[in-house]
C-alpha cells in the first residue's frame, strides 16, 4: 500500500543472531548505495524523516502493547508520551531545523578575494547499538539525527527487551530498504560482533563497563564513537529551596519507568537536618502518586529477574551493613512475589561508601538520601566521584546555584526539576568522562553525524604563495619577523 508518497513493503527482517559475515555484508550494501548515489538530498532526508514519524504514529498501539509485554507491566500513558510522543516531537524538530542545518558556514578567508566555508558531509554508514529501558527512544531518536545528516544507519536494540526489538525489526522493514536502514536482533555474542564492524561512527547506549569493551573494539576499525554512559545523577537540594515541591519532583522522576533510566535521580543530597522531612515529603508524594502498588498499572515493573534479584540483594545489603530503608508503599501490599518484579519505591537513609547502592548505578525505584553540612561539602562529594551524566540543584540563592554550577561537571543539568533539560529538543544530550563522550539531539546530532569538511576557493592574488615559495626575499624576511614580534 502506499502512504504519504511513499511504499510500504512486506520484506522479511534479518532473522535473529545474523551471522558476522551477513551483518558485514548488509553494511557493505549501505556503504556501496551510499557511494553510488552520493550525498542525499534535503527532499530525501525529509521522505526519511517522515516515514520513521509515520511508523511510530501508524503503530503506537502496538509499540505500547509490545513494551508492556516485555516489561510485564508499563504505564501505557509512559510509553507513549516517553516512546512515541517525545521521539515524533525531535523528529519533528529535525525537519524545521534541516534545510538550516545543511547550508554552509562562511568563514573568514586568508585573502580578500578568496572564499572559505564548511560544508557538512554525511560520513557514510552508522551503527547505533540502543538500550532496553526506553528503546525507541533511544534508538530512533538517534537515528533520527543520523537520517537528518544524510547517513545510513544499521540498529542493533537491546535483547532484554526481545519483542519490542521484534517489533522494530518488521516495521523498519516495512518502512525502508536495507541499503537505508535495517535492524540487528540478537545477544551479547551478535551485539560483540556489530561493534567489530567497521562503520564510519557508532554511537552505544548503555553501561560504562560495556562502554569501555565497546570503545575497545571499535578501535581496531578507528570507529568514531558517541558513548551515552549514564552514571550516578546528584541531586543537591539547598536550604533556600522549598522542600516539599523539591521532594515532589524527585520522586515523580525517580519512579519513571520504576527508576530505570540514565537521567533519573541515582542519590540526593539535603541539608543536615532535613532528612525527616525528606522522607514524610517523599511518603506523601508515593501516595498521591500511587494509592497501591501491586496492581497498578501506572507502576512499572522491574525488566527481568536478574535485575529484580539485584535490586532486592542491594536493599538487604544496605540494610544489613547499618543504612535506614525506608519502603514507600502506600497500601502495604506484599510485594514478594518474583513473578510480578515489583520495588516499591524506597530510601536508604544513612548509607555509607562501601555499600552497593553508592557505588553503583541504580537503575531501579531505590534512592539514597544523604546530608551535607554546607554546600561546599555537598559540591565536594559530587566532585570526588566520577562526571554523571546530568545533574539536579534545587534552590533559589543564585549565588549557590551559580556555584553549583560552575564547581561541578556533568553532562547536563536541570535546575529545580528533573530531567526536563532532555525534552528540550534544541540542547545537546550526551555525557562526560564515565557518563560518556558525544552529544545527539537537536543540531549537536546534526554535527555529531556529520563531517565538516572545510573548503577553501584560493583568488588570483598570489600573496599567499610568497609564504610557501622560495627564494625569500630579504624583504619578505624582515615583514615576516615585524609581524611575529607584533604578537
Amino acid at each position: 500500500m502506499t502512504n504519504n508518497s511513499y511504499t510500504v513493503t512486506t520484506r522479511v527482517p534479518p532473522k535473529v543472531d545474523i551471522q558476522p559475515a551477513d551483518m558485514r555484508a548488509l553494511l557493505d550494501r549501505q556503504r556501496a548505495s551510499f557511494l553510488a548515489n552520493g550525498t542525499p538530498t534535503y527532499d530525501s532526508r525529509i521522505d526519511r524523516l517522515d516515514r520513521l514519524i509515520t511508523m511510530l504514529v501508524d503503530n503506537k498501539d502496538e509499540i505500547t502493547a509490545t513494551l508492556t509485554a516485555d516489561f510485564g507491566t508499563r504505564s501505557e500513558v509512559t510509553s507513549l508520551f516517553a516512546e512515541v510522543w517525545h521521539v515524533v516531537e525531535s523528529l519533528k524538530y529535525y525537519k524545521i531545523h534541516l534545510r538550516e542545518w545543511m547550508q554552509p558556514e562562511i568563514h573568514e578567508a586568508l585573502l580578500p578575494d578568496s572564499e572559505a566555508r564548511v560544508e557538512f558531509q554525511p560520513k557514510g554508514v552508522v551503527g547505533v547499538l540502543s538500550a532496553w529501558n526506553v528503546p525507541w527512544t533511544l534508538a530512533f531518536i538517534p537515528v533520527g539525527s543520523i537520517f537528518a545528516a544524510g547517513n545510513r544507519c544499521m540498529l542493533k536494540p537491546s535483547e532484554l527487551t526481545p519483542k519490542t526489538s521484534a517489533l522494530m525489526a518488521r516495521l523498519v522493514a516495512q518502512f525502508f530498504d536495507e541499503s537505508e536502514l535495517v535492524v540487528i536482533q540478537g545477544g551479547q555474542t551478535t551485539g560483540a560482533a556489530f561493534t567489530s564492524l567497521p562503520f564510519d561512527h557508532l554511537i552505544y547506549t548503555g553501561s560504562t563497563r560495556v562502554g569501555i569493551a565497546i570503545m575497545r573494539a571499535a578501535s581496531e576499525n578507528l570507529t568514531p564513537l558517541t558513548l551515552e554512559l549514564g552514571g550516578k545523577s546528584p541531586v543537591l537540594i539547598g536550604r533556600s529551596a522549598d522542600l516539599a515541591d523539591a521532594v515532589r519532583r524527585v520522586m515523580t522522576a525517580k519512579i519513571f519507568n520504576a527508576g530505570q533510566g540514565c537521567l533519573l535521580p541515582d542519590y540526593v543530597l539535603v541539608p543536615k537536618g532535613l532528612e525527616d522531612e525528606f522522607v514524610v515529603h517523599a511518603t506523601r508524594a508515593i501516595k498521591t502518586m500511587f494509592g497501591a502498588l501491586k496492581d497498578n498499572p501506572d507502576y512499572t515493573s522491574i525488566i527481568n529477574d536478574r535485575h529484580f534479584g539485584r535490586l532486592r540483594s542491594w536493599i538487604e545489603e544496605a540494610r544489613q551493613k547499618g543504612a535506614t530503608v525506608i519502603e514507600l508503599n502506600p497500601a502495604a501490599e506484599d510485594l514478594s512475589d518474583p513473578t510480578l518484579r515489583r520495588i516499591a519505591p524506597t530510601l536508604i537513609l544513612d548509607a555509607t561508601e562501601e555499600m552497593t547502592v553508592l557505588k553503583e548505578e541504580i537503575f531501579g525505584p531505590i534512592l539514597p538520601v544523604l546530608t551535607y553540612d554546607s554546600i561546599d561539602d555537598a559540591i565536594a562529594y559530587v566532585r570526588n566521584h566520577p562526571h554523571p551524566l546530568t545533574l539536579y540543584y534545587f534552590g533559589q540563592d543564585e549565588a549557590e546555584e551559580r556555584l553549583v554550577l560552575d564547581q561541578t561537571v556533568s553532562g547536563g543539568v536541570t535546575v529545580n526539576d528533573c530531567i526536563t533539560h532532555a525534552l528540550a529538543k534544541s540542547l545537546p544530550f550526551g555525557g562526560i568522562g564515565h557518563s560518556g563522550m558525544g552529544a545527539y539531539g537537536g543540531k549537536a546530532g546534526f554535527l555529531t553525524f556529520s563531517h565538516t569538511r572545510s573548503i577553501y576557493r584560493q583568488g588570483k592574488s598570489s600573496e599567499a604563495e610568497l609564504a610557501l615559495r622560495p627564494p625569500f626575499s630579504p624583504a619578505f624576511r624582515a615583514s615576516l619577523t615585524e609581524a611575529i614580534n607584533r604578537g
